[in-house]
């Protein structure tokens, strides 16, 4: 096995997913070296790719950032045909991902418990709204309600206003990664034993683990929170501040960093407080603190303080726009942007949120909808004559002019 090529090399993924979560659940695994295999259906493939505008060249930039380093094979799975090539594409695959009604799934024979039995040795990913099991497991579920049902929204917002979406898919690419992090143990034991596993990961779980500080201070006997703008973290001074020209935040995370900040604002009183020593008596005079360092704060431009702030080691940053983001030196200097080949860099995708020593990044091109159907077909054993046979009874498409973004 090659290290330049990823651990994961070898792994066999067939991703049967759609939208967000489980595309970025399996494009970290290919990132990682796995072959990936995205199944899709007829005439329109993922979800993802009519999300839009903004389209490039026809094509969902949502999509795209999602999507790198895979395979694309359309299967009709109405079809008897077409299923009997996914359960031979899955009778030699490591992992099968699907995010799939659990009814449908038994109807098509491609629930965990027939899988299983199958191929014993697939790593089986269900991922969903709200789980496997339990009265609301049959339900569809989105980042948005995910984010809205676990208490996510409830405390987001500004003070006073109404509860607010984290306006990203938070949810889905944190479900995605939580997926790749299940299958990648499940891997592990895989190759020991050669057992598979059945791993559920939901929205909704994910977004309770998301709270879980805010869940566990809630059960400890904290009052219940609300949107307060981002000023109400376990920590002061944790929180944004105006200064003359800009947003900038700032967080004191420690006493001597408490002591130091006093020192570059110049608040000398506030660091000779002793009911200001610590962080609970800072918690518990909260607004004191904000409304004594606010208004000196707005005397200097933001680049002022963060200079300041940096050179105090305190930890600081510009609230920026993504006008601004993409052009960070930091972002620029890790290659955290990786342009779409041959979109003359109007599509981008981001790099995965880690980086391995000994394996390059991996940047292929998102597939087109079945253009690589008649290679997949032919690597599980169809012959050209079986291959054209399952075109022409629509059971399986290749790439076409009908392909839509």
């Amino acid at each position: 096995m090659s290290a330049a090529l990823g651990p994961l090399e070898g792994v066999r993924v067939v991703d049967m997913t759609t939208s967000y979560a489980g595309p970025t659940a399996s494009m970290y695994l290919a990132d990682l070296g796995a072959t990936v295999i995205k199944v899709e259906r007829p005439g329109r493939g993922d979800d993802a790719r009519a999300w839009g505008p903004p389209f490039v060249g026809g094509v969902s930039a949502w999509f795209a950032s999602a999507n790198r380093n895979k395979k694309s094979v359309v299967l009709n799975l109405r079809h008897p045909d077409g299923r009997e090539a996914l359960l031979r594409l899955l009778d030699d695959a490591d992992v099968f991902l699907q995010n799939m009604n659990p009814s449908k799934l038994v109807r098509l024979g491609i629930d965990g418990e027939s899988l299983s039995r199958r191929n014993p040795r697939l790593v089986y990913c269900a991922m969903s709204g709200f789980g496997q099991d339990g009265p609301d497991s049959d339900l569809p579920g989105y980042d948005l309600v995910a984010q809205a049902r676990s208490g996510l929204m409830s405390v987001t917002g500004a003070k006073g206003g109404a509860p607010q979406r984290v306006s990203t898919a938070l949810s889905d690419v944190v479900t995605g990664m939580s997926a790749a992090i299940a299958v990648n143990a499940a891997l592990v034991r895989q190759r020991e034993s050669g057992r598979g596993e059945l791993i559920d990961v939901s929205l909704l779980d994910t977004d309770l683990a998301l709270m879980a500080p805010r869940i566990a201070a809630y059960a400890a006997g904290e009052p219940e929170p609300q949107p307060s703008g981002g000023t109400d973290s376990v920590l002061s001074v944790y929180q944004p501040f105006e200064t003359a020209d800009r947003t900038i935040v700032i967080a004191i995370g420690n006493d001597g960093l408490w002591q130091r900040f006093c020192e570059v604002v110049d608040v000398p009183d506030l660091a000779a407080d002793p009911a200001l020593c610590d962080n609970a008596g800072r918690r518990a005079q909260r607004e004191r603190i904000t409304t004594s360092v606010a208004p000196l704060l707005q005397r200097r431009p933001a680049h002022e303080w963060l200079a300041r702030f940096n050179d105090a080691k305190i930890p600081c940053a510009l609230v920026q726009s993504l006008s601004e983001v993409t052009k960070d030196p930091q972002v620029e200097a890790r290659g955290a942007l990786l342009p779409v080949p041959g979109s003359a860099e109007e599509l981008v995708s981001v790099h995965s949120p880690f980086r391995l020593a000994s394996v390059p990044t991996r940047n292929e091109r998102f597939p087109d909808l079945g253009a690589d159907t008649r290679a997949v077909l032919a690597e599980a054993g169809y012959s050209e004559v079986e291959i054209d046979a399952l075109v022409a009874a629509d059971a399986a498409s290749e790439a076409s002019a009908e392909v839509s973004a």
